[in-house]
């Protein structure tokens, strides 16, 4: 039986462990550490917790080691296997964590390891929430993250301090797994909207059009939407670097499309999107970020990015 929910976390009085440092993740863990929390971190990499540990952080070589020398242990990594392995694995976090310590694992993962992580969490003493995240590189950069989670209300309130520091929508959903099932919620809105900003730059080249200028017409229309308003300038400007890796979102879409298929719904368009973005893994895009969605696009007309203007009208 998990023990009494913890204490309200403070910077005074609560130390911090994080796993994996990758695009969002040492930005995130730097606001918790630059908000004065004590941080231990580790990563597959060294070199990649440099800043962190350059701020101050102090490096552990596991994921246990994290876990045992922290209050409150944050994951963010990129796949299911790797949330398995570094909270559950023979190395992992469980493992190192102190009766009455929180788990909480950011990565955008499945459900049903969520609420397996939780179980084995209260087996020990411990809590366990889900907590994945969307903003991308910039909302982690910025600290504007909307954060979903799934877990013990009470245990969500004593970690709400650290959530604050790197989000500002922290919404509790239910219980173990809904923070990442809300996630998939999110990923289907985006990927279809993902599908229309790239048909439409096509479009807008197509017709020779200045896509600039048409960006600043129908982003503060009723097509706006985020991605309209901060990726597409990204894809204008040829900048196909990830906030948000092709793999992972590839990865996304298959959890979501598996749940779909669980409760026996037929989603169409979260299917073509991911077709679509598997396209993209075989043209060797898959570290790409998710706007090089456009290149996929592209291709299904012959077109290379960006595709030459179509002759205007005859005069």
């Amino acid at each position: 039986m998990a023990s009494a929910p913890p204490a309200a976390v403070s910077p005074s009085s609560t130390r911090v462990g994080w796993i994996g440092t990758g695009v969002m993740g040492a930005a995130m863990a730097g606001h918790l550490r630059r908000a004065g929390y004590p941080l231990t971190v580790t990563t597959r990499t060294r070199e990649r917790a440099k800043g962190l540990l350059d701020e101050g952080a102090t490096w552990a070589d596991t994921p246990a080691g994290v876990a045992a020398v922290s209050d409150v242990v944050f994951s963010m990594v990129g796949f299911p296997e790797d949330v398995r392995e570094v909270l559950l694995g023979p190395e992992g976090a469980l493992g190192g964590a102190r009766p009455g310590a929180v788990l909480v694992d950011m990565t955008t993962s499945e459900p049903a390891l969520a609420i397996e992580v939780a179980e084995a969490a209260a087996a020990r003493g411990a809590h366990a929430l889900d907590a994945p995240v969307s903003g991308g590189d910039v909302g982690a950069r910025g600290a504007t993250l909307s954060i979903m989670v799934g877990g013990p209300a009470d245990v969500v309130e004593a970690v709400r301090p650290c959530l604050d520091v790197m989000g500002k929508s922290i919404i509790r959903q239910g219980g173990a797994g809904t923070g990442q099932h809300t996630k998939m919620v999110n990923q289907i809105l985006i990927a279809s909207t993902m599908v229309g900003v790239t048909e439409a730059l096509l479009y807008a080249y197509r017709s020779g059009l200045d896509v600039e200028r048409v960006l600043e017409s129908v982003s503060g229309g009723a097509a706006g939407s985020w991605s309209l308003s901060n990726l597409a300038p990204r894809i204008v400007a040829g900048d196909f670097a990830p906030g948000f890796f092709v793999d992972h979102f590839v990865k996304d879409l298959g959890i979501a499309l598996a749940e779909a298929r669980r409760a026996r719904l037929a989603l169409p368009g979260l299917a073509l999107a991911s077709q679509l973005y598997v396209a993209l893994q075989g043209q060797g895009r898959g570290r790409d970020g998710t706007q090089s969605l456009v290149h996929a696009l592209a291709a299904l007309s012959g077109q290379s990015f960006p595709p030459s203007a179509a002759p205007g009208p005859a005069s």
